[in-house]
């Protein structure tokens, strides 16, 4: 099978369960083209003058540029008396048309249900998939299945098996899928990092899930796919710089530069685990005190069983927080600051506009958000603005529609 192409204005085409091919890109074209479908896909519905004026095109430049992306079925008008507008980059103000006769200005968006895509997140032992339209809208049941082994081939067979089912349940039939993974990524393709697989050297993720599942396939950190989906799709849409902090399992950290990650090569390894976010905090596996591994869920029931003197779950702590139980509620607080010392960290040296906190387990961080707020202010300068957070709204199909949209991006190149 002819592998994920590296260079998005590369294609490739596979073989489907038919024998018939698939692109794996959505069309082909000048980079300018491309560009101006992104900007559709990011900031859509918008008009053409306002996205001329966005990506410095002429008018003629611009209306060429659409008129072969409507023939190709990538965008579509919509009708005159749409009132429905996408969001801008922030500090843009589009300037009025001088146009006062000619046909009314209509709005342009991806045409979303010309094709379907499969996202796949990795989350402990189970993975869950999800199918999304060009939109990044779910069109079926987010899914579950469990990894009975974490070695690479056996991750593979179950992941091709998932996919071979869930695709023909799909209209029209998927033509890509995005899976993401908590670790590193070279390439798109292979994963030279897995801490939570446990996996070793490097592996080619997307080639075995190609093969197994029969569809043009490209891997990502999780993370970074959170990032875009929120900068195309979601929160972050319009953001010039945003960060994403998570806490859960482990605690991540990432950041968007004009509705792309920022790239860096050492990224995806934790280097966020080990800020000191608490003077007084337990001590880490490496031996910190106070690190932001105390965000951890791990961490968090070690300490809660250290307060009440006996061993406790995670769950159980998240548990008594929201019942409100005095000792569950005295580390919430605990978390929250130290999460906020954390943001606040996040904020002074990275300089967003906003900050983002996900993970399995930010509902806690839902629970108070005043002591969120007073880490942030702990270690910020009173002179400076106020650091704009917001907690998302998590699940498992949040991270698989992310991982979805990576695809998205590289199918639109």
């Amino acid at each position: 099978m002819t592998a994920y192409a590296t260079d998005a204005r590369k294609s490739a085409e596979s073989d489907d369960d038919n024998g018939q091919t698939t692109d794996v890109q959505w069309f082909t074209g000048s980079p300018q083209t491309h560009r101006v479908a992104r900007a559709i896909a990011q900031y859509g519905p918008i008009a053409r003058t306002t996205l001329a004026q966005l990506l410095g095109l002429s008018q003629g430049a611009l209306s060429r540029i659409t008129s072969d992306l409507i023939y190709e079925g990538v965008i579509e008008e919509l009708p005159g008396d749409t009132t429905e507008q996408g969001r801008l980059p922030q500090g843009f103000i589009p300037k009025e048309s001088r146009e006062k006769r000619g046909r009314p200005q209509t709005n342009l968006r991806l045409r979303a249900g010309e094709r379907t895509f499969l996202g796949i997140n990795i989350h402990g032992s189970e993975v869950s998939i999800v199918a999304v339209n060009a939109l990044c809208r779910p069109v079926g049941p987010c899914r579950t299945v469990t990894l009975e082994s974490t070695k690479p081939q056996d991750v593979a067979a179950t992941i091709g098996t998932a996919i071979r089912k869930y695709r023909s349940d799909v209209t029209p039939s998927p033509v890509a899928v995005g899976l993401s993974f908590g670790g590193h990524a070279e390439d798109d393709r292979y994963v030279t990092y897995a801490p939570f697989l446990h996996w070793d050297g490097r592996v080619d993720a997307a080639g075995a899930i190609e093969q197994a599942g029969g569809l043009p396939t490209a891997v990502f950190n999780d993370l970074d796919s959170l990032l875009l989906y929120e900068s195309w799709f979601g929160a972050g849409i319009g953001v010039r710089r945003f960060a994403v902090v998570t806490i859960g399992a482990g605690v991540g950290y990432s950041l968007a530069e004009d509705g792309m990650p920022v790239d860096y090569p050492d990224k995806s390894y934790g280097l966020a685990g080990h800020i000191l976010v608490d003077p007084e905090g337990p001590r880490c596996y490496a031996g910190h005190t106070g690190c932001s591994q105390c965000l951890t869920n791990d961490s968090l029931a070690e300490e809660y069983s250290d307060m009440v003197g006996h061993m406790v779950t995670f769950d159980q702590f998240a548990a008594d927080a929201q019942e409100g139980t005095a000792q569950a509620r005295q580390l919430l607080n605990r978390l929250c600051f130290r999460l906020g010392v954390l943001v606040s960290t996040v904020a002074n040296f990275a300089m967003p506009s906003k900050v983002l906190i996900s993970g399995e387990s930010s509902f806690l961080a839902k629970m108070n958000q005043e002591s969120i707020r007073s880490g942030i202010n702990w270690y910020r300068p009173s002179q400076a603005a106020t650091v704009d957070f917001e907690i998302l709204d998590f699940s498992w199909e949040s991270w698989a529609k992310a991982a979805a949209a990576r695809a998205i991006a590289r199918y639109i190149g």
